[in-house]
């Protein structure tokens, strides 16, 4: 994993950290500047997404190897495929932002299986030019999902989050040259986080 994605910015963040809510935020504000804007997600509403989504829902079960393998599947088909991978969209002229990308399987899936696996199954994919990373208390993210109301996900308990975080901090602390990190305070308000983001993409985009 050491080439880099001119145009494509990823967002990451444990669950409840906001990073849907700024994806859409930031789409907005690029937009006011006549820039134009593919937004997208991991796992995808495509085929092989689905099946990981039914998965966390918990509805269908698989080992933990076979879900790594499910999401780097799905990632592979997210960016290449012909008709709206996230390589087809940057050819077409539109910066690319995804809610979560590949520092999420090694975050998450690194905890029950073995993160060098991960890290293998990930290695060939391209980095983003620019990662945003919203380092958010677990306390802070769970009580947010609380206040949803809606049915929790498998990954969505505080002793799983917990090693969750510290493998993110693994892979923030550890990422190849080239990408951009712009690393937020996830307790500040949403719109300071949108704020600090667009500040931090227009310096490094120049737009």
């Amino acid at each position: 994993m050491n080439n880099i994605l001119k145009n494509f910015i990823v967002l990451e963040g444990l669950d409840g950290a906001g990073t849907t809510t700024q994806l859409k935020n930031l789409k907005v504000e690029l937009e006011k500047l006549s820039i134009k804007i593919y937004t997208t997600n991991e796992p995808t509403s495509r085929p092989i997404g689905k099946l990981v989504r039914t998965v966390l829902s918990g509805k269908f079960k698989t080992t933990d190897l076979a879900l790594a393998r499910l999401y780097s599947a799905d990632r592979d088909d997210h960016l290449f495929n012909k008709e709206d991978g996230i390589l087809k969209q940057i050819n077409n002229n539109m910066i690319v932002i995804s809610d979560r990308y590949l520092y999420s399987s090694l975050a998450y899936q690194g905890v029950n299986c073995n993160f060098d696996k991960v890290f293998e199954l990930n290695k060939d994919f391209p980095h983003p030019q620019i990662l945003i990373y919203i380092e958010t208390p677990i306390d802070e993210c769970l009580s947010r999902i609380e206040k949803r109301g809606e049915k929790k996900e498998i990954f969505e308990k505080k002793d799983f989050l917990t090693k969750v975080n510290n493998n993110y901090n693994k892979v923030i602390n550890n990422l190849p040259e080239g990408i951009n990190l712009i690393k937020i305070d996830g307790t500040l308000s949403i719109d300071e986080i949108t704020k600090i983001m667009i500040d931090g993409v227009r310096r490094i985009i120049h737009i």
